[in-house]
């Protein structure tokens, strides 16, 4: 992210798209084709957890960098995604689909601009079990809200390792998810993230809320109603940071492979906005 620091604040992922379109963030988009595109379909159940969950990712590789978009467990086209496959970023920032719009983008932000080469701190997620790989990384996601004891927390897309840190921090959450249901501690999951924003210090969402259009909303209000928001990105890991200083003011960026996918060291690019809201 080494051109941020000297750019205007962005209004949404609409302007950062079309940056991108322009030329305006990178290397010619024209030029950059996608060599790979393919649909991880998982399923997981962490030893001593009581629940199982289902994660499907759409991802797209650009040189090097393999860009990715979350989607709900049915929500691929794999024939879609694997016709992304030759064509160029210039033209799949148009695509219909923004699940694949969104890989897209974050591959060519990614290629253009690596974590590796950022001002992130990397923070390596050692080898272990699912349970283990997931507390670790969330110990981390939660070290970047900077809360106290007692300061209730929006959590948008619920992951049950990070409010088991929430609680464990002795932090108040208000746990929200579009499918709704409870937690793993029977705790009810509310809908509407806008809503629940108010009655929130800060906010922790997921990098999901690219992919499904409901991140503008949530930075717009968040803004709005002055509450620090963190972002926890695999989806658009490389898009999220450009909104240090739009909004973002801490992200954990985890680019495939992510820490689900085996049980060796996997890396997390922590963010933060500095006091002048710049990236450092």
């Amino acid at each position: 992210m080494t051109a941020q620091a000297d750019r205007r604040p962005l209004s949404g992922v609409t302007e950062l798209i079309a940056l991108a379109r322009a030329g305006a963030m990178g290397p010619d988009p024209a030029e950059a084709e996608v060599s790979v595109a393919f649909t991880t379909r998982q399923g997981a159940r962490h030893v001593s957890r009581g629940r199982a969950y289902r994660n499907t990712v759409i991802s797209v590789r650009i040189g090097d960098a393999v860009g990715s978009c979350a989607v709900e467990p049915d929500g691929a086209d794999d024939a879609s995604v694997t016709d992304c496959v030759g064509e160029s970023a210039a033209d799949l920032l148009g695509h219909p689909d923004p699940a694949i719009r969104t890989a897209v983008l974050d591959a060519y932000l990614m290629h253009a601009h690596p974590h590796h080469l950022s001002a992130a701190r990397h923070v390596v997620i050692g080898a272990g079990d699912s349970l283990a790989k997931s507390m670790a990384r969330a110990s981390a996601v939660v070290d970047l809200l900077d809360a106290r004891p007692g300061q209730r927390v929006l959590v948008v897309g619920v992951v049950n390792s990070l409010l088991h840190h929430l609680r464990d921090r002795g932090l108040r959450y208000v746990p929200c998810d579009l499918k709704g249901g409870r937690t793993e501690w029977g705790e009810p999951i509310v809908t509407d993230a806008l809503a629940a924003v108010a009655d929130c210090d800060l906010v922790l969402a997921s990098g999901m809320t690219v992919g499904n259009g409901s991140f503008e909303p949530l930075l717009r209000t968040s803004v709005a109603a002055d509450r620090p928001l963190v972002v926890f990105a695999q989806t658009a890991s490389a898009i999220v940071p450009w909104f240090l200083g739009s909004g973002v003011t801490a992200v954990s960026a985890e680019p495939f492979p992510f820490f689900w996918l085996h049980g060796g060291p996997t890396t997390l690019h922590l963010y933060r906005a500095s006091p002048t809201g710049r990236a450092r």
